[in-house]
This record gives C-alpha cells, structure tokens and sequence, in this order.
C-alpha cells in the first residue's frame, strides 16, 4: 500500500465513522456492535494473557490484564463477565527507574489483528483518533479514561451522563437507572463499584451496579430510610430512619457484604444526620426533635451514651486531624466539639442562631458551617477548636462542598456559587472569595431539594460540577476561570443532586497504573494506550473466553424497537413493537409470557404500566398510554427471566401538540369564523 493510498484509506475511514454515527443516532436499534473499517481480511492469532512488553521512545511498558490478585503464579484464564484488573508498569529504559505521574489513556474494544505489523498499529491509531473525538455511537466498550455524570432526579430515576461525548456538542445522556422510588440521598462504594440510594417511600435501599448502571438489589431499610453513610472502612452502611413513632426513628445498620440488614438501633425522634469516627469505634447519629446525638459503638452494634449539644443538632461533622466530633445547633447558634475518643466537651463556641450544614475540608482542618439567616459561613480551626472567621456571602448558603483547594458554597436565592480559598483561611488572614453562576436561577424556585449535594468534584481535583435543580442544568466548572465551561441537560428530567464515578486509570504505586473493570463480553480485545510525553502509542491484546453458566443465569435479551416514530402528536394512539432476542444465539425469544411495558412522562408523572402482546418470530406489541403532549420514557421488562425495568435499553417518545391537519379538520369543523 502507497502512503497516497494510506492517505485516501483513512479519509475513506473518517467518512465511514461519521455516516456511522449518524445512522447510530437515527436507527431505533438499542444495541451498538463496535465496527471500523478494514482494508483487508483479518488474521487472527493468538492474543497473550500474561504480562506483555513494549519498548518505545525510551519507555518501557509492562501490560497486564488479570484477575485482582494474580500478581504471581500462572494466571487464570479471563471470561466474560469476570472482574479483572489493568496494571501497567512504565520505567526509564536507561535507569530503570519508574515513571511517576504520567496521564496514560486507554480503551478496550473488540477487534482483530492484522497480519501486516505496520498496518496494525495504524489501525490503532485510528481507532484513538475516532475515540478522542467522541463520536455518538462510536465509542469503546471499555473507556479506561472515563469517568460518568450521575444526577438524581426528582423522579425515581437516576441520568448517567457521559461526559467526554458531552464536550463534543452531541448528545450526553448514557443510559438512565430506573429507581422504585424517588431518591432522597446516596453514596458510593469505596472502590465505586456501587451506588446506594435511599427511597424513603420504598422503606428501602436500591444498590445500584455502577458498572453496569442497573439495580442488582433492594435491601429493606425501616420506615422512612432518608440519610446513608457509609463508614470508613465500607463495612456498613447506616441508614437513618426518619419515622414519626419514637421506637422506629434511628438507624438501620446494613452490612455490605451480604447485603442485608445486620442491626436496626433506635435513637431518638426527629431526622438523623450520621458521621464516623475515623477508627471505625463509633457512629454519631443525631436525633433533631430529640436534641441528642446518639453514640454508638461499630463493634457491638449498641447504643453506649447519648451527648447533648443544645436543643436542635441541626448537623454533625468528624475531622480526622483533630479527631473530634462538632455538633452545630441551629436555635441556640452555637458548635460544641465532643473528644471522639473520650466523649466528653471540650469546647462550646457561640455564633448566631440560624445555623445549617457543617462540613471539614478534605485534610480535616478547616470546619465550615453555613447561616442561611445571616448569610455567613463560620470557619473553624479544628488545630485550635476557636472559630477564625465569618465570611460574609452575596445570598443564603444551604450547602458546602470541597476540593483540595477551595471551599464551594451553594446559595439557596442566587444562581451564584460562591468559592473561599482555603490557602487564605487562618488566624490573621484574609479569606479569598470569588464565584461563578451555575445555571440562571436560584435554586430555591425548584420547590423542595435534596438532602444530597448538589456540588460534586470530578474526576481532576481541580474541577467541579454544580446541579442547578431550577433549570435542571449541570455546569462544569474549572478553577481559575471567570465562569463555568459549559453545562448539560438532564432530558425532560428534574435534576437533585450530582455524583461522578470514576473509571480512569490511577496511578496505585510508583510508576504502575492499574483500574479494574468488569468485562463485559467474550471475544478478543484490542487495547489501546496513549501517552503524550513521551510520546506512546501502541495496541495490546488480550482474550476473554465465553462463560456458558453467565449466560444461563442471566438469560440475556437484546431488544430492537420497530417501527414506531419517535415524535407523536395528543390524541394519536401508536402501536409499539419490538423484537426481542436471546443475547447469545441472536435467536427470536418467543413463547414469554410475561412482557412488560412501562411508560411515564418527564419528570416521572402518569406512570402507566401495561402487558404486550406476541406477534410471532419474537415481535411484541403493545399500545402504550400517552395521554398528553411532553417527553415519555418506554421501558421493558420481563419478569419471567429476571428483567426489570431499566435492565433493557429504554426508548424515549416525544408527544407534541395537534398536527396542522388535524387543526384545519377542526376549523372546518367548527365552520368559518365571524370577522
């Protein structure tokens, strides 16, 4: 092959990627099967599972895909559905010496080699250029770099928002979990790996696969489950428990190994803000209505003495540098800081009533306690346990957030967020105070609010995103910059609070950088790294073997809707079908007895739910209910193979207002008008 040849093949290419993405984004197939175009047939051969080594510009890589924990000893073969581990080792070819603080890329896709060394690694290329643009619909099964976007909706529902696709201008939406009930607050797994959610109307908690973004279980959680936290050492999650009968109102203990409930502990009335101490000796559970705070040991799971700090504990906050536990109380205005070891007072600091939300900066120096009455925020010295300043701010601050940097105050009458760099807080200093506008309104036009926040750090320590709750916007913001990058629509849905699960590469020792990840298919894979400097380009493969006893367990499906528009108009009753086949085999699914159709309009209203009907040849058809004009989500279940909704990709319908033929046929139905 020429290098003019070369040249018109990949021009050839980038037309064939971007034709690609547009039938992607128009076809109503729910299912995308990577593909890039080949100037030849393929020869496969055989990939390596062990360690394999690459010499390149005076770097020298080490790649590894294996089991967490097969760092020595013959290796276990990889299959699909199995947990595995990316490790890449990277040194100085001349020293030896490991590379420290490089930011590798990488993603896996399904593929095969070709027989022409220089034409593989060209092919690699190519594939990195189509990825880094961020293509709809052209995207690897595995994105190493990736990080995801989840909002909690005011619905039951949660949006996964894919963030690189998202800079590029198209569409940002990644899938949406489906919730049994609206969430009213969540946490993360330590490693990320799942998701837990309270639903108070449920009296339960959705854990969430944040793999694969689906609801693997529902754990029973008491009456009225609102605030979760997770201890330090991930263990147990404790469940706050806001009943109105005193015996029922505390906290119900969930241990997250076997995902049942291992204690349920009474505390006193009113709602329960939970923190730890950072040994894992005890929980602090506070009882509002009570005007306690319950301790409680982790070991015995038992209730050992109960503190009082004024008559409204409106908040609790751990730091792990001084290793005391600060109790705000909203009518008295005052903090009192409890020895987290001893248990005892030792200091009682005065403010002004109207106190909220405390929270300590991530190093545990800094305590930061807003006063949505007097619009203040006071900072405590956890080296000194004395307050340092009173930072007066532009609106009422309901919440605070924190990176490594700076302190993100939100303010519930303003649009503006305000920022205090926590290089400038300390005794005979000036605090630094700066903002930006997140979204156009005040969040407190939304109405009601999340307990959860509303600010979240993303991926880089130097970024943030903000949910504007009004305009159900999310902003990405930068440090250092006058106002926010851009921002992201939540599709018809009311957005609470925002979250990011981070699937990129870290650097876990010197100079190996390692990210685990679940792999989703059998077959062989292509894995592309990128390193900018020095410069590294290279595809490694690997194979995963198919897992017979996966696929009986899941009895898999894979839907296509059928010709059904995506825009309707009132009054217009449309047929829906769909096909479903087995996952495996690619056969018709035919003979279910049991298929499910759930329809409800954005943000969650007019749920409806009906059974569809089989055509034949695995074609099911159902006329869902669509009553008025808006955006409608269509989920499918089957419950006869363990389907639920949001385990199917959804379909999304847009009913609009009458059509002009429909509106001249009603005109001349109602005669000529009188001039």
């Amino acid at each position: 092959m020429t290098p003019n040849d070369k040249e018109a093949w990949r021009s050839q290419a980038e037309v064939s990627v971007i034709v690609l993405a547009v039938l992607c984004m128009a076809a109503p197939v729910a299912f995308i099967v990577p593909a890039l175009p080949r100037t030849e047939p393929t020869v496969p051969s055989e990939p390596t599972q062990g360690p394999q080594r690459l010499v390149k510009n005076g770097v020298v890589v080490e790649f590894s895909l294996l089991h967490p924990g097969d760092t020595s000893g013959p290796p276990r073969p990889l299959m699909e559905g199995d947990e595995a581990e990316v490790r890449l080792r990277m040194t100085d070819a001349s020293s030896g010496l490991p590379l420290r603080g490089l930011s590798p890329s990488a993603w896996m896709d399904l593929g095969h080699l070709l027989s022409d060394k220089a034409d593989v690694q060209q092919e690699c290329k190519d594939r990195v250029g189509v990825y880094l643009k961020g293509l709809v619909g052209i995207r690897p099964l595995i994105d190493l770099n990736s990080y995801y976007l989840l909002v909690l909706n005011k619905d039951p529902s949660i949006s996964v928002i894919d963030p690189v696709v998202g800079m590029t201008g198209k569409t940002s939406l990644y899938t949406t979990v489906v919730l049994e009930r609206p969430g009213a607050d969540w946490v993360k797994s330590l490693d990320q790996k799942r998701l837990y959610v309270s639903m108070p109307r449920a009296g339960a908690v959705a854990v969430v696969d944040a793999n694969v973004f689906r609801v693997e279980a529902r754990v029973q959680a008491g009456e009225e489950p609102t605030r979760v936290a997770l201890q330090p050492d991930g263990h147990y999650l404790w469940v706050g428990n806001d009943a109105s009968e005193p015996a029922r109102s505390g906290v119900t203990v969930i241990d997250t190994q076997t995902l049942k409930p291992a204690a349920t502990i009474a505390t006193g009335r009113g709602h329960h803000e939970i923190v730890f101490s950072s040994d894992d000796r005890y929980a602090f559970v506070s009882n509002r209505d009570e005007g306690t705070i319950s301790v409680i040991s982790i070991a015995r799971l038992e209730k050992v003495k109960d503190l009082k700090a004024g008559p409204l504990p409106i908040s609790l906050a751990y730091s792990p540098l001084s290793r005391v536990l600060y109790v705000a109380d909203g009518k008295e205005g005052t903090v009192t800081a409890f020895d987290g070891a001893r248990l005892e007072e030792v200091a009682r600091l005065s403010a002004r009533p109207g106190l909220g939300p405390m929270r300590f900066s991530q190093d545990g120096r800094w305590g930061l306690i807003v006063n949505p009455a007097e619009h203040v925020v006071y900072v405590v010295d956890a080296a000194e346990n004395q307050f340092v300043h009173g930072i007066p701010v532009s609106g009422q601050p309901y919440q605070v957030s924190f990176t490594r940097a700076f302190a993100y105050v939100r303010l519930l009458d303003s649009e503006r967020v305000e920022m205090i760099n926590l290089s400038t807080l300390g005794r005979g200093k000036q605090p630094t105070v700066q903002g930006f506008a997140a979204g156009q309104s005040a969040p407190k036009l939304a109405g009601d609010l999340s307990l959860a926040d509303s600010i979240t750090q993303a991926s880089t320590e130097a970024a943030v995103f903000v949910a504007s709750p009004s305009d159900n916007t999310t902003s990405f913001y930068m440090e250092g910059m006058n106002a926010a990058m851009g921002s992201f629509g939540n599709y018809g849905h009311n957005a609470r609070a925002v979250q990011v699960v981070d699937r990129s590469l870290s650097e876990v020792e010197p100079g190996v950088y390692s990210a685990r990840l679940r792999l989703p298919v059998a077959g062989r894979y292509d894995v592309a790294l990128l390193l900018d400097a020095p410069r590294v380009l290279h595809c490694f493969q690997v194979e995963a073997k198919a897992n017979p006893a996966l696929k009986k367990a899941l009895g898999a499906l894979e839907i296509e809707y059928l010709d059904a528009p995506a825009r309707l108009v009132v009054g217009q009753k449309p047929l829906l079908r769909f096909r479903l086949r087995d996952a495996s085999t690619h056969q018709p699914a035919t003979g279910l007895e049991e298929v499910k159709v759930l329809t409800y309009a954005a943000p969650g209203r007019q749920r409806a739910e009906v059974a569809a009907r089989e055509l034949g040849e695995g074609v099911y058809e159902v006329e869902p209910s669509l009553p008025r004009a808006g955006s409608y989500y269509l989920y499918v279940a089957v419950p006869e193979l363990k389907l639920k909704y949001g385990d199917l990709p959804y379909r999304t319908l847009w009913v609009g207002g009458m059509s002009q033929n429909q509106t001249k046929r009603e005109e001349e139905a109602r005669g000529p008008r009188a001039n």
